[in-house]
């Protein structure tokens, strides 16, 4: 076996905690010496042990003179738990092969500094594009601030969201359901806006056969116009934030304030911003939201340009119809050139249906973060 053999492995391991891992990046790490894996680690949840910790407390007496693998360059920092990198030099290591460096402006650099201080040998970069795919979310709420946005949608063939009456149930099959649900488990947050609550009510909860992480659940309601009686405001499966325009007043305020696990943010502003919710969103440490609201919600994120991955949904059905609604409404773009480019990452069948995963061309990827 050689480093990319070991580093899949480290790899694996980070995709198995990639749901519970927020705010802190999944992590995994694999000790080898002469040949045999002799200690395995992944950060479970923040707050506790980091990957390298679990992998080394495993090695045992055995790490003197071993290689260690790290999807993610070793801290370097006092937070919750103590660095990583002088774990790694305390416990002899001779060798460590870094997928990527840490962008976290606590690390960045200097965990690598501190183990090549201590003459350690340091590989950087072994599967790095398989780590910063890993670790995207994290990535970039840690270079923007703001949380990473997924934007799903389920279709008809021809590309409708629901019929002119808009009955949408269901469109998709059950697997592309259940899909769904994973989506949720590994998001800190769910948007939708009021007028899907209004219509759907629906719980927009996680559930998964053997149960799940349920996100924060976030309502666009600029004039507050959630029902009381919602699902989302009275089952306190999950906190509820509902973002307002500045013009709602204390008294329609008061009832919801009630509620035990509502929060109602207003803005000083009369229409809502998504620039705005996505920067208060990053203040409360959301680092990714799953946005499955209707198509001026989409819209809405389109016209911002803040959509880091679009995940749709293709049913083998035609429902036809001028009136029917589609994915995206609001003023769009105006020429061709203007528009979103995207890159295709994944086309597969779930059921019936077909799963098409894309995310903005690198160059506006890079823009999205310049910004």
């Amino acid at each position: 076996m050689n480093d990319e053999d070991y580093m899949r492995y480290a790899l694996d391991l980070a995709r198995g905690v990639s749901a519970q891992t927020s705010p802190n990046p999944p992590v995994g790490a694999v000790v080898v010496k002469d040949g045999d894996i002799i200690g395995l680690g992944a950060h479970l949840k923040a707050g506790e042990a980091h990957a390298e910790v679990h992998a080394l407390e495993m090695a045992g007496d055995k790490t003197k003179g071993a290689t260690i693998y790290v999807t993610l360059e070793p801290c370097s920092h006092h937070g919750k738990t103590p660095p990583c990198a002088d774990l790694i030099v305390e416990k002899g290591i001779e060798r460590a092969v870094i997928a990527v460096a840490d962008p976290n402006e606590k690390v960045a650099g200097q965990g690598i500094e501190k183990l090549l201080n201590a003459n350690i040998q340091v590989d950087l970069g072994v599967l790095g594009n398989e780590a910063e795919e890993v670790n995207a979310v994290f990535f970039h709420y840690t270079k923007t601030k703001t949380p990473f946005v997924t934007v799903k949608s389920a279709v008809s063939l021809d590309g409708k969201t629901a019929t002119k009456t808009g009955d949408s149930k269901w469109i998709t099959g059950e697997e592309a359901r259940l899909d769904v649900h994973h989506y949720r488990h590994k998001h800190d947050a769910i948007l939708v806006g009021v007028n899907t609550v209004i219509a759907d009510n629906p719980k927009l909860t996680t559930r998964l056969p053997n149960s799940g992480k349920n996100p924060v659940r976030i309502i666009l309601d600029t004039n507050l116009r959630t029902p009381l009686d919602a699902t989302i405001i009275t089952d306190n499966e999950a906190p509820t934030w509902i973002f307002t325009g500045r013009n709602v007043i204390e008294q329609e305020k008061a009832p919801f304030l009630k509620k035990p696990q509502v929060d109602v943010i207003q803005l000083d502003e009369e229409q809502i911003d998504i620039d705005t919710v996505l920067g208060i969103l990053g203040e409360r440490k959301v680092m990714s939201v799953y946005v499955e609201g209707g198509s001026e919600v989409n819209g809405s994120f389109l016209k911002k340009q803040r959509i880091n991955q679009f995940v749709m949904y293709m049913a083998p059905k035609l429902i036809g119809g001028k009136d029917a609604p589609t994915s995206f409404t609001g003023e769009g773009f105006q020429h061709i050139a203007e528009v979103l480019g995207l890159t295709i990452k994944q086309v597969v069948m779930i059921g019936e249906d077909i799963k098409v995963i894309a995310e903005p061309r690198k160059e506006v990827s890079d823009v999205y973060r310049n910004n």
